[in-house]
């Protein structure tokens, strides 16, 4: 293997230019700000955790995670997403705290990926955590929120899908009953979008017809409130029909919070994570192939930690904003150049701290007389140039 150049990085990350940074920051800062005022309360956790802890509970594959040894020989791993470190801080540092807990968080998250994927390995989540409510108000207060924190980081154009795992399960237990391998490969057709494919593997299993037409029937269950009756005729299992009940009250909610355009019914959704247990959903942006923010319902993950609890919750994927948000041109802040001399210094740094103490970016630079350049403002996209240069102080707006 050969040794990489001084300038090269890994493949999957990325460095951020000062462009890029200020944009982050801002839907960072705009999206926890819409967070707290719902009531939801920033938490920090580390960057790496025990491998037999947060790792094995993450829900993410082993060929996906980043481990690393202390000096101790300890199995360590990068964070592979934020629900598992805020579901052992729950059970640990907050174990006292009555439920229920409203917590928010911003963090990069580590997944190792295929070379050829074109994915990111590291990457930036912005989501919350409503722990210890099973309600569908529960549900729909994350739904709504998560549509709240997307217009706040600037998204304008986007659909939630919210589907339910229990009808999915239930559906294929009724039809399926006894083949969890076609279950499974079904399942995760469905997860990928491969429509042509479910399709396809549906045609191989050799069903009577009347359960081909039923499995197929499920890829066009996408639309408002009146989805929930067709598939209330689709499947007769207790589990399938509790599911589709709870879909049922959670429009309820969500129209109540009168969000209900930027909400759709999609019972083809089974969410990415296997510690999803009812309620899940996705959203998709305008203009962009990959979903921008995620969540659902995780009633079983907190047992990992010794504190039984439901709990819900999403994460807005940031990277992705951000680059929805590339072609946007940002408001920049007034940033000032103040030359001076060694006869003006005193009086051009004290003009420097006046400014700034008003929230003003001010770059200061030492000149000698006869070698100012007014032009350099200008070159460096600075709004404003003021010179103490020989003592006078002079200020010009650069075009």
């Amino acid at each position: 293997m050969s040794k990489p150049k001084v300038f090269e990085k890994p493949i999957g990350v990325k460095d951020y230019l000062p462009h890029a940074v200020a944009k982050m920051r801002r839907i960072e800062r705009q999206t926890l700000e819409c967070m707290n005022r719902w009531g939801y309360e920033q938490i920090i956790t580390p960057t790496m955790e025990f491998y037999d802890t947060v790792g094995v509970a993450s829900s993410t594959s082993d060929q996906k995670l980043f481990k690393l040894l202390n000096n101790r020989g300890t199995t360590l791993v990068l964070r592979s997403d934020m629900t598992a470190p805020i579901a052992r801080v729950v059970s640990s540092l907050l174990k006292e705290t009555p439920f229920p807990l409203r917590l928010s968080y911003h963090a990069n998250v580590f997944r190792a990926i295929e070379e050829e994927a074109g994915r990111d390995a590291e990457f930036f989540q912005t989501g919350v955590e409503l722990v210890g409510d099973p309600s569908a108000e529960a549900d729909a207060e994350v739904v709504a929120l998560a549509i709240a924190s997307l217009k706040a980081a600037g998204v304008e154009r986007f659909k939630i899908a919210i589907g339910h795992v229990g009808f999915l399960n239930g559906l294929f237990e009724e039809t399926l009953p006894g083949r969890p391998e076609a279950q499974e490969a079904l399942k995760a057709c469905l997860l990928g979008r491969d429509y042509v494919g479910y399709r396809e593997l549906l045609r191989s299993l050799s069903l009577a017809e009347p359960v081909l037409k039923e499995l197929e029937g499920i890829l066009r269950l996408r639309g408002g409130q009146e989805i929930c009756d067709q598939a209330l005729q689709l499947s007769g299992t207790a589990t399938a029909k509790a599911s589709i009940q709870h879909l049922c009250e959670i429009w309820d909610v969500l129209k109540a919070y009168g969000v209900c355009e930027n909400v759709l019914i999609d019972l083809t959704m089974i969410g990415d994570f296997s510690y999803y247990t009812g309620m899940t959903f996705e959203g998709y942006a305008a203009d962009l192939g990959f979903p921008v923010v995620s969540g659902g319902r995780y009633d079983n993950l907190l047992t990992q930690f010794g504190r039984p609890a439901p709990a819900t919750g999403f994460a807005i994927k940031t990277t992705r904003v951000l680059e929805l948000l590339d072609g946007v041109e940002e408001a920049q802040p007034e940033r000032v150049l103040i030359s001076y001399d060694a006869a003006g210094r005193a009086a051009a740094l004290e003009e420097a701290q006046r400014l700034r103490s008003e929230g003003v970016s001010v770059v200061t630079e030492r000149v000698e007389a006869g070698q100012q350049d007014t032009n350099s403002a200008d070159r460096y996209g600075y709004a404003t140039f003021i010179s103490f240069v020989g003592s006078q102080g002079t200020k010009g707006a650069q075009s």
